[in-house]
């Protein structure tokens, strides 16, 4: 195989990855667990997985996968915010994630593996998964407090529900991203 055919390939396994993980952000974002405020799902959890195995480029499924989430759940007016702020999440946690494990294997002697099995590695994801979900928290409390729509006072409504979804969020994707082998999916 010429050096042309390998990018070319590897390009299409890229293109395939990103459209199987924006119809899994989708129907993890339709699996709806119930709590005494409304229900849980797990979009976030998969965005994180996502921007673990594709790194920045989990931008683009995070934004697809939850947008047409909105959509189909009948929320056209979040479909926008929810592009923007599901695609910024799996960028910068893909960003991270990218930049974390090339930095900890680059010396050749340590591995993604090792990487995975180290308590920096935890307590870093726990980190950014933090980051990201607070840029969903306020990214929604930003849209919703537009006069337009609830204003500030209704805004702060669905600040509470949203911690909660950010808290899931984090808690899951953790042990999930710590799974032997699943660093073999990395692209």
């Amino acid at each position: 195989m010429s050096k042309n055919d390998n990018s070319r390939r590897s390009q299409l396994v890229k293109t395939a990855t990103a459209g199987v993980m924006a119809a899994l952000i989708f129907v993890a974002t339709q699996i709806r667990i119930p709590i005494p405020t409304g229900y849980l799902n797990l979009g976030d959890v998969m965005i994180n997985i996502c921007s673990f195995i594709m790194g920045p480029m989990a931008a683009l499924p995070a934004a697809i996968g939850s947008a047409l989430a909105d959509l189909v759940a009948g929320y056209p007016v979040y479909i926008a915010p929810t592009f923007v702020i599901k695609g910024l999440m799996g960028l910068l946690a893909g960003l991270f994630f990218s930049k974390s494990i090339k930095a900890y294997t680059e010396d050749g002697e340590h591995t993604v593996r090792e990487y995975l099995r180290s308590a920096k590695h935890i307590a870093l994801s726990v980190l950014v998964f933090t980051g990201t979900e607070l840029i969903m928290v306020l990214g929604y409390f930003a849209f919703e407090a537009l006069p337009q729509l609830y204003g500030v006072a209704g805004a702060l409504g669905s600040v509470p529900y949203n911690l909660i979804q950010a808290a899931a969020g984090i808690i899951l994707s953790v042990p999930v991203i710590r799974i032997p082998g699943i660093y073999k999916l990395r692209l």
